[in-house]
């Protein structure tokens, strides 16, 4: 008899690993200053597709003996996932409590200048800067952004796993209890 695998346990150091990847990513966009830059968003979701690809690979071929259904690879791709808006929540709250605390009124700032490059009346940007000014501080960014990532992360879960699922042969292989 096959013992079952533990996919909370077996994705914790795939979660990491993602988790790793999202800090270094971040530390380089801030200390090169491209934190607002339109670009890097874009970027790091095509890394987090690839690298998601390869964990959920890796969890198929080391613990689940090669063979994954979609299910199964969507689940393993959601824990992965909120290991991932875990790391980064609290990575983030250090950034913009600890590391740099003024990183919160420079979003702003930039928030309200697209706001007006909008041509959005004064009236809106005052209500609309209002709103943000409650929700960025870190110690509400942080939860928020975990409700965030798992929200993407559930849609990247399911377009990866169309690519990685690997079923056997029902008439030649023993179905897995």
């Amino acid at each position: 008899m096959e013992e079952k695998v533990n996919a909370w346990k077996s994705n914790l150091t795939n979660g990491l690993i993602l988790g790793l990847a999202g800090i270094v990513y971040s530390l380089i966009i801030y200390f090169l200053n491209l934190t607002f830059n339109k670009a890097q968003g874009p970027v790091f979701f095509l890394i987090q597709v690839a690298l998601l690809f390869f964990l959920l690979k890796s969890y198929r071929d080391n613990f689940m003996h090669g063979q994954i259904t979609y299910g199964q690879s969507v689940g393993a791709g959601v824990i992965i996932y909120l290991y991932f808006a875990i790391i980064m929540a609290i990575f983030s709250y250090i950034l913009y409590a600890v590391i740099d605390p003024g990183l919160t009124a420079k979003q702003l700032a930039f928030a309200e200048e697209a706001m007006v490059k909008k041509g959005a009346p004064q009236a809106a940007i005052d209500a609309g800067m209002a709103i943000q000014a409650k929700i960025m501080k870190p110690a509400i960014m942080a939860p928020l952004s975990i409700l965030g990532t798992m929200f993407f992360g559930v849609i990247i879960s399911l377009l990866v796993s169309i690519f990685v699922k690997k079923e056997g042969n029902p008439l030649i292989d023993t179905p897995a209890n």
